[in-house]
C-alpha cells in the first residue's frame, strides 16, 4: 500500500511541475532526499521515465486541434505567408535540433549535475530572478502569435533550452519562456512554443533514458519489462495515469493563467525554494 500511495504522490509532483517553470527534476530529487527513496534504483528509474511519459502524453492530447491545424497548413501556413523554414512545425524542429546536439555532446556533465542538489538550488534561485526580471522588463512584445515567429527566434529559444539540460533546476519551461519573451514573443506565444518544443525534446530525452535503462549492457539497471512483477506494474500504471491527468489539468490552467497574468508568482516560488534548499544543504540536513 505504501508504494501505491508513493506512486500517487510522485505522479502528482511530476504532473504539477513538468510544464510549470519550476523544474520537475529538482522537485523529484528533493522528494527523493526527503522520503529516503532511491530514484536511481532500477525499478524507480523506470518509474520516473514512465511518469514523464504520462506528462508528455498530456501535450498532444491538449493541443491536438492546433497540431492538426499546423499539419493541414504545412508549409504555407494558415495565412499563406509561411515557408518550409518559417512554418511553426519547422521552427519547432529547428529549436529542437539546436538544443539536442549540444545536449548530447554534454551528456557526461549533465549526468554529474543531476546528482548535485547545490547546482539545482542555485539554478532555482538564479532562474527565478531571471524570470522575474524578464517578465517585468519585456512587456512590449512584437510577436503576438506562434504563427508569426521567425527562425532566429526559434534558434535563440533552442539555445536557451540547453541551460535546462546542463543545469537541472533551471527548468525547460523557464528557459524557453524567458528566452521567448526576450526575443519579443508575447507571454501566450512564448508559452505555447515552449509546450510545442517540449514534445520532441521530452520524447527523445525520455526515450534515451528508457533505452539506457533496459539495454542489457546496463547491468546496474536490470529492469527489463519482463522482470517486473504484477505489483510493480500496478505502481507504474498508477504513476502514469496520475501524472497524465494532473499534467493535462496543469497545461489547461497554465494557458488560461498566462493570458491574464504573468510569471512573477512562479519566479517568487523558485526564489523561495532555492533559498530554502541552499539553507538546508548548508546545514547538512540533506
Amino acid at each position: 500500500m505504501y508504494e501505491y500511495l508513493l506512486s500517487i504522490f510522485l505522479g502528482v509532483v511530476e504532473g504539477l511541475t513538468e510544464f510549470l517553470p519550476v523544474s520537475s527534476t529538482a522537485h523529484l530529487r528533493i522528494c527523493e532526499a526527503l522520503l529516503h527513496i532511491d530514484l536511481h534504483d532500477g525499478f524507480w528509474k523506470m518509474y520516473t521515465i514512465v511518469i514523464q511519459l504520462g506528462a508528455i502524453l498530456a501535450l498532444p492530447v491538449y493541443f491536438w486541434h492546433r497540431i492538426l491545424q499546423f499539419l493541414r497548413t504545412f508549409p504555407k501556413g494558415e495565412r499563406g505567408n509561411r515557408t518550409i523554414l518559417t512554418h511553426p512545425l519547422s521552427l519547432t524542429l529547428i529549436a529542437f535540433v539546436v538544443t539536442a546536439v549540444p545536449a548530447w555532446l554534454l551528456t557526461k556533465q549533465i549526468g554529474k549535475n543531476l546528482e548535485n542538489l547545490w547546482v539545482m538550488a542555485l539554478a532555482l534561485l538564479i532562474g527565478g530572478i531571471v524570470m522575474w526580471v524578464v517578465d517585468v522588463v519585456f512587456t512590449r512584445p512584437r510577436t503576438m502569435h506562434m504563427e508569426e515567429m521567425t527562425p532566429p527566434q526559434a534558434i535563440w529559444i533552442g539555445a536557451a533550452q540547453i541551460l535546462s539540460a546542463v543545469f537541472p533546476g533551471t527548468s525547460r519551461s523557464m528557459s524557453t519562456i524567458a528566452a521567448g519573451q526576450v526575443a519579443g514573443l508575447s507571454r501566450p506565444a512564448a508559452l505555447e512554443f515552449s509546450f510545442f518544443l517540449s514534445m520532441p525534446t521530452m520524447v527523445v530525452a525520455t526515450g534515451f533514458d528508457f533505452l539506457k535503462t533496459v539495454m542489457p549492457r546496463h547491468h546496474e539497471a536490470d529492469i527489463a519489462p519482463l522482470t517486473i512483477n504484477a505489483h510493480q506494474w500496478i505502481v507504474l500504471v498508477i504513476g502514469f495515469v496520475v501524472s497524465f491527468f494532473v499534467a493535462l489539468m496543469v497545461v489547461a490552467w497554465f494557458m488560461n493563467w498566462v493570458r491574464e497574468r504573468g510569471f512573477v508568482p512562479f519566479a517568487l516560488y523558485r526564489i523561495v525554494l532555492g533559498i530554502g534548499l541552499l539553507t538546508v544543504l548548508a546545514r547538512g540536513m540533506m
